[in-house]
């Protein structure tokens, strides 16, 4: 059983550091949504078509707050839980398995 411990425990810390990189993609995003960013350039670009499918999940079923789309604020929360409940169980159940 120790094998599928260490496996569970390796899938936690990766599925950590995806989240973790995630969350840093969001926060460039949101920094450079609010200047005028151009289209065409290929940070924008990528940027853009990491998060809007994530985003736009969020806004399907959150409306609009007047101008406001919380949107980003959402999805940090989101990753917020998933690194605090769902990581540390599996690194949890994981170190119980070694």
């Amino acid at each position: 059983m120790f094998i599928f411990g260490n496996f569970l425990i390796a899938v936690a810390k990766v599925l950590d550091s995806v989240l973790w990189a995630y969350s840093l993609i969001l926060f460039f995003w949101c920094i450079i949504s609010w200047v005028s960013p151009d289209p065409f350039n290929p940070i924008v670009q990528f940027l853009r078509a990491v998060t809007e499918p994530v985003l736009s999940r969020i806004r399907q079923y959150m409306p609009l707050i007047g101008p406001f789309d919380f949107s980003v604020i959402v999805a940090f929360l989101l990753i917020v839980f998933l690194r605090s409940f769902l990581i540390k169980s599996l690194f949890d159940l994981g170190l119980v398995l070694r």
